[in-house]
């Protein structure tokens, strides 16, 4: 008797596609200021999985410390990956300084909370090498 299939629920259908893309986003406060406390953090995780959601994608992981946070995303391939975290660190901002006004000015962080830059990693799947020997295999014979 053969195993029985199991689908992986990561792997998800579109009409013309078939995908399973997450990628490792790591986000720094400007000035990389020691912000968040752990209802911070709760709150921040809240407000992106919202985004998330709006984007047809879906926050998988979330966790962080006082000057950084580190999400995974799980998310279609119609989404241009910069559009989700500028919205992410956009909307973030905007409900986070409203919200923590007076924590956030004590730290002299003024209206920018997140540094311009962030961290963008694909992750998941089969190793790079594990590719390379599956697309090698699948040469015609001459």
């Amino acid at each position: 008797m053969s195993p029985r299939w199991e689908p992986n629920p990561d792997i998800r259908t579109g009409r013309h596609v078939t995908y399973n893309l997450h990628a490792h986003l790591v986000f720094v406060t400007k000035y990389r200021r020691g912000v968040f406390d752990d209802a911070m953090l709760k709150r921040c995780e809240e407000i992106m999985r919202e985004v998330c959601g709006k984007f047809e994608a879906d926050l998988r992981e979330f966790n962080g410390e006082a000057d950084h946070v580190h999400l995974l995303v799980h998310y279609p391939p119609k989404i241009a990956l910069s559009k989700l975290i500028n919205s992410l660190k956009g909307v973030s901002s905007r409900y986070l300084r409203a919200e923590y006004t007076g924590r956030i000015n004590r730290l002299g962080m003024g209206s920018v909370f997140w540094s311009r830059s962030y961290f963008a990693g694909s992750c998941g799947g089969a190793p790079l090498t594990v590719v390379r020997q599956y697309i090698e295999g699948q040469k015609r014979p001459a």
